[in-house]
Parts: C-alpha cells; structure tokens; sequence
C-alpha cells in the first residue's frame, strides 16, 4: 500500500482521536512552553498518518 493510499483510508475512531490528541499536545506545548509535550504529540500524530498501533480489535496476537 503506497504512502497516500494509507493516509486516505481506513480512518476509524481511534484514528481520529489520536489526531485530535496530537494536535491538542501541540497546542498545549504552545501555549505553556512545555515543549517536551512536543514529543508526546509527535507520537500520537504519526500514529495516526501511518495507522500504527493497536487497531479497534485491540492489541491481540491472533491464534492459530
């Protein structure tokens, strides 16, 4: 799957939270000069583009 294929499709919920978290971390580290949040927005926002992570059926190893 190519890199805009991945970015267009697929949004689920907890893609979209995890977008809204990390542009609320970036918002937050601007705001309060607390620029170590940048590190935590950073995570949670290439968890959304890329879609890593634990999908919506959880963090599970599928059996056998």
């Amino acid at each position: 799957m190519n890199f805009i294929q991945n970015l267009t499709s697929n949004w689920h919920f907890m893609r979209w939270l995890r977008l809204a978290l990390a542009l609320y971390l970036f918002e937050q580290a601007y705001e309060t000069k607390e620029y170590f949040l940048l590190v935590f927005g950073g995570f949670f926002l290439l968890q959304a583009l890329f879609n890593w992570g634990c999908g919506p059926n959880g963090c599970s190893i599928p059996k056998k």
